[in-house]
């Protein structure tokens, strides 16, 4: 199994709205959208200080760049903009 590493750098949104357990990452190794596209259905795993692991999956290329959208099982806080997650 490959463990790569992501930054989440942000919550999916609009001008309007954001969506709490949608984020979106951005790694590495993936720098377009094809390479992107490669990684949909991953497993990505946050870890909050207090230990609790909170599981998603890599849904779909976001934009040209290669940042993936992250569905998570529960909505996201704030504290986790910036920080680390593993993609299994």
């Amino acid at each position: 199994m490959i463990i790569m590493e992501g930054t989440i750098i942000n919550f999916k949104g609009s001008y309007k709205r954001q969506v709490g357990n949608q984020m979106i990452v951005i790694t590495k190794d993936s720098d377009s959208k094809e390479k992107a596209a490669k990684l949909v259905g991953k497993t990505v795993i946050w870890a909050s200080p207090a230990g609790k692991e909170i599981k998603g999956e890599i849904r779909a290329a976001h934009g040209n760049s290669g940042a993936l959208r992250v569905l998570f099982e529960t909505g996201m806080p704030g504290q986790a903009v910036g920080a680390k997650v593993q993609i299994n």
